[in-house]
């Protein structure tokens, strides 16, 4: 379809003869697209400009938001936070005026919701990558878009949970990305609307990857859309089912890891006393030797 809308762009469209839109400076000549833009080409040249790496953060969906001191920026439902954001230049409202006074520009890439954007306010031509918090701190997630976002929330809001933090509603999106065919079938299980699906989001995930550009200094966990980076190839069945799989097993052996690890014992009370009351003396112990002199 991309090859025949070309084709007829330049074939019929740039060549046939204007109407009603002929140029005010010659209205009765016979004129094209082509002729204008030629006759643009002769009178004031042609100025090459090759559009900075930076141009990707510019031209992505804003938004205008408050920075949380402890769970960092809140975007559609989910909260992306960087240590960045422990600076003390972010830990207070932002100095845009106007109708947004106050709040940051956060951008975001619908193809790709793992990390959104925040431009340096010193240097404009720094941009900072926040991770979503439901990320694990290590090992590989698919990307996953917008739709898949909604569907995360569609299903909170079904099943009534109360999420405390985001790192809860993992388990929830890569059961969302692992369907509930079997994933070594997919090809035959799955619906024509349901593979469609699945290479549109890969597809995204792997435009997203390659039009970003690379970061000065990647934060920790920084992952291509596929486990073994290949962006570039056209990703297979089963390789996007280990790649899930591989994410799904890992979650589950993070959530074993904790309940192997036994909990802290709490404060006893008497001591969380001694620690906040202001009528007790110090332990003679604790003396520091001379005083007695």
């Amino acid at each position: 379809m991309e090859h025949v809308i070309a084709t007829w762009i330049v074939r019929i469209w740039q060549n046939h003869a204007l109407g009603e839109y002929a140029p005010s400076w010659e209205p009765g000549g016979h004129h094209s697209p082509n002729s204008l833009f030629a006759a643009a080409m002769h009178q004031g040249g042609w100025a090459m400009q090759i559009p900075t790496p930076e141009l990707y953060y510019k031209l992505l969906r804003k938004h205008h938001v408050l920075i949380h001191p402890r769970r960092g920026v809140k975007i559609l439902g989910l909260y992306y936070y960087d240590p960045v954001l422990e600076e003390p230049r972010f830990q207070g409202p932002s100095a845009r005026g106007g109708r947004h006074g106050g709040r940051w520009v956060v951008r975001s890439d619908r193809r790709d919701r793992r990390k959104v954007f925040l431009q340096d306010p010193d240097d404009h031509e720094t941009w900072h990558h926040l991770r979503w918090t439901g990320l694990p701190p290590e090992g590989e997630v698919p990307a996953f878009s917008d739709k898949t976002v909604e569907a995360l929330m569609a299903d909170v809001r079904l099943r009534k949970l109360k999420v405390l933090s985001d790192t809860e509603l993992l388990p929830a999106l890569l059961e969302i990305l692992r369907s509930a065919a079997p994933v070594d079938q997919w090809p035959t299980q799955m619906t024509r609307k349901e593979k469609v699906s699945r290479s549109r989001l890969a597809s995204q995930g792997r435009a997203a990857a390659s039009d970003r550009p690379p970061a000065t200094a990647p934060s920790a966990g920084e992952t291509s859309p596929y486990a073994d980076g290949g962006e570039q190839a056209e990703p297979s069945w089963p390789r996007e089912a280990r790649t899930v799989q591989a994410a799904v097993d890992a979650d589950l052996r993070r959530r074993r890891k904790d309940l192997e690890e036994p909990p802290e014992a709490p404060q006893l009370l008497d001591d969380a006393l001694r620690q906040r009351s202001l009528l007790l003396l110090p332990d003679l112990d604790d003396d520091e030797p001379g005083d007695d002199a």
